[in-house]
């Protein structure tokens, strides 16, 4: 009979076990992936937060101070990032000329920088675009 205990005890530590890391894991599996983008222009910063899309079209850039636009794309679904595109624009007379795309693939390290600090000169004075994205997540 003391070795059925044995077992019994063995068992109730394992499920404890098991479940405590479900509770630690299932929010990081279930969470919504959410990219960070902080651009300065002119000494002035702001941020877009974007999630992700299944369809890139829509997507719409953000105005950077008149004289870029910056258009941030995260391609999947609510709990997966299939590919992340950056686009930067100048301004012209006529329309946003694109300047930077860049592309990024899985896998991905949530909570660190994804782009680094990045630097994009453009336009007839070489105005400059700073921008730096992180992916991080929504909790559920």
């Amino acid at each position: 009979m003391p070795h059925i205990q044995r077992i019994d005890c063995a068992r109730r530590q394992n499920l404890w076990l098991y479940g405590l890391l479900t509770l630690v894991i299932t929010p990081t599996l279930y969470a919504t992936p959410l990219l960070h983008c902080e651009m300065t222009y002119a000494g002035s910063t702001q941020t877009l937060q974007t999630t992700p899309v299944a369809d890139p079209y829509p997507v719409q850039s953000v105005d950077v101070g008149g004289r870029f636009h910056f258009k941030a794309v995260m391609l999947g679904h609510a709990t997966q990032v299939d590919s992340i595109k950056l686009y930067a624009y100048v301004n012209t007379r006529s329309q946003p000329v694109l300047v930077q795309q860049a592309t990024y693939l899985p896998p991905f390290v949530r909570g660190t920088t994804l782009t680094g600090k990045q630097f994009v000169y453009a336009g007839p004075q070489e105005r400059e675009l700073q921008y730096q994205c992180t992916l991080k997540e929504l909790a559920p």
